[in-house]
């Protein structure tokens, strides 16, 4: 088939945020949209001749037809191959697992991650590098740059690619592999876990309840836990990934995650309970009637990472958001190993792993992975804590309450206000810039700071610098408030409030955090003004 070359106007809302160009599926589906971002992104990379490029989504509405527009428009780039997951559908994490073996040129995302989905839910797209890991700076701003100029679309008039039937077929010259989503990724978890243990585990009468939340994780936790490893049937729960999530907002958080922390705290509760997001590249864990936060669950990994066979030479270092609680630093210090602090967004992490410099990463959203792939990977980190589980003989509160132990609770939250107007979030963003020549060494609602800056990372690999990445007020006894506005959603602005307390008297170790944190509720009222600025009497949601 011919290759056509079409009109277009440019949109002016084009640039990516933290995880790429998140929208309403209504916006995605106006004449254009989706190939006018597409186009930019293959003028700014070079030229395709002899590449494979990787295609996949995790299933949400709009996917099936994005897949479509971007075989065509790969066809017309020039690509000699695309891998595409069958049904269109890919996991982030195992995306980034099959550009690495088959050291693609990179790959393409379709999700919008732990958003709702539906048609009148959220879309999104991303394009990853040849690590695997999420394109830096540089690319999506030339994206954006490219996007604002576009005058022409490059596509074909080739029929539709057979999806749902695994093989090989030709568009337009360019092959075109439909492949099995889970094989390459599960082949990797083998290498990594001894599943042998976990074997042993189940076969022992341990039960572990996983929701899949009606996304892309379910078919590989179905094929890899009740499958590979021997957990009953029914282990997995809503494993059918859905185009609408089966009306289920796809976050793996207690608030969300209701029906599993509803089973984690009945009577008979399993002995291991977990989620993981839209995508698979998310998670979270829970014990018997015991939560356990993001930011502890990378601290448990890290202190026992050599206890599974992937990593039993020990971690090069470890990395977190800078608003993910201090708990591996901790951890780090006592194995003397490095932690950095990087931006929120796992392209930060991703030269930190390219460079050997670190080899587990994670940040407060529910995110957890290692160098494995350069994606935050949700099965990866239930694995990793059934294995530690089989290695221990120890539950997972057990797990979490020696880590108190030996290096006091972080205790955390994070307190969400969604959907406000973008020009209110702008102004209070403002007036706390405003306010930090001046607040160190004051005193605000009670508390003693000590520092109050904006955060500014200078990558050590590449010696990019990223500015404005987070206000931080630090308190004298290391108490911290950090505000920052999310790049995630799709309306509005999010204003998400990071809120941590170190608690070194195992007396205080069962404090309920909302409880403890009040104190730094009312300065970061105090100093942001959030409920006179946005109108919001408190958080829409509190993790």
């Amino acid at each position: 088939m011919p290759i056509l070359t079409l009109p277009t106007t440019p949109f002016g809302d084009q640039r990516p945020g933290t995880s790429g160009l998140r929208k309403k599926v209504t916006v995605f589906a106006q004449k254009h949209y989706l190939e006018n971002f597409v186009q930019a992104l293959f003028d700014v990379l070079p030229d395709a001749t002899g590449l494979t490029l990787v295609l996949g989504g995790d299933g949400r509405y709009y996917n099936r037809v994005a897949v479509q527009t971007i075989l065509r428009m790969a066809a017309a780039k020039g690509y000699a191959r695309v891998l595409v997951g069958e049904g269109g559908i890919l996991s982030t994490p195992a995306v980034s697992a099959v550009i690495r073996a088959h050291k693609a040129s990179g790959g393409i995302v379709l999700s919008a991650s732990h958003n709702p989905g539906g048609p009148d839910g959220d879309f999104g797209i991303k394009y990853n590098i040849a690590n695997g890991g999420p394109a830096p700076e540089k690319v999506t701003e030339a994206v954006y740059a490219r996007s604002k100029v576009l005058s022409t679309l490059h596509t074909s008039d080739s029929p539709d690619v057979a999806l749902d039937v695994l093989g090989d077929c030709q568009v337009d010259g360019m092959q075109v592999s439909v492949i099995d989503p889970v094989a390459i990724y599960a082949e990797l978890m083998g290498t990594l876990f001894d599943f042998s243990a976990i074997r042993r585990l189940f076969a022992s009468g341990f039960r572990l309840r996983y929701d899949a939340m009606n996304a892309v994780g379910g078919p590989y936790a179905k094929a890899i836990l009740e499958g590979t490893l021997g957990a009953p049937t029914g282990t997995v729960v809503n494993a059918v990934p859905l185009e609408d999530f089966g009306g289920l907002h796809p976050d793996p958080n207690p608030v969300n995650a209701e029906d599993l922390i509803a089973h984690m705290t009945a009577a008979d509760a399993p002995d291991m309970g977990a989620a993981s997001d839209g995508d698979a590249d998310r998670n979270m864990v829970v014990g018997r009637n015991f939560v356990v936060s993001p930011s502890d669950s990378l601290a448990v990994i890290a202190a026992h990472a050599t206890l599974v066979p992937g990593y039993a030479q020990g971690l090069a270092g470890v990395a977190r958001s800078m608003p993910t609680s201090t708990a591996v630093d901790r951890v780090a210090q006592t194995l003397g190993i490095p932690c950095f602090e990087t931006p929120t967004g796992w392209k930060f992490f991703g030269n930190l792993m390219d460079a050997g410099r670190v080899t587990l990463c994670g940040e407060e959203s529910y995110g957890t992975g290692s160098s494995h792939v350069r994606e935050k990977d949700g099965l990866w980190a239930v694995l990793f804590w059934l294995n530690l589980v089989a290695a221990t003989g120890k539950s997972v509160e057990a797990l979490v309450r020696e880590l108190w132990t030996a290096h006091g609770r972080c205790v955390y939250s994070r307190h969400d206000y969604e959907a406000i107007p973008t020009d209110k979030a702008d102004a209070l963003m403002a007036g706390l810039r405003a306010q930090l020549p001046t607040l160190a060494n004051t005193t605000v609602a009670g508390c003693a700071i000590a520092l109050a800056d904006d955060f500014a990372y200078t990558d050590p690999v590449d010696g990019s610098v990223s500015q404005k990445q987070g206000i931080r007020v630090i308190l004298t006894d290391g108490s911290r408030v950090v505000f920052r506005l999310s790049g995630t959603g799709t309306e509005g602005a999010t204003l998400r409030v990071y809120l941590e307390r170190h608690e070194p008297d195992a007396a205080r170790h069962d404090i309920e955090a909302q409880t403890a944190l009040q104190p730094l509720v009312a300065l970061a009222e105090s100093l942001a003004h959030i409920r006179a600025l946005t109108g919001m009497a408190q958080p829409t949601v509190m993790t």
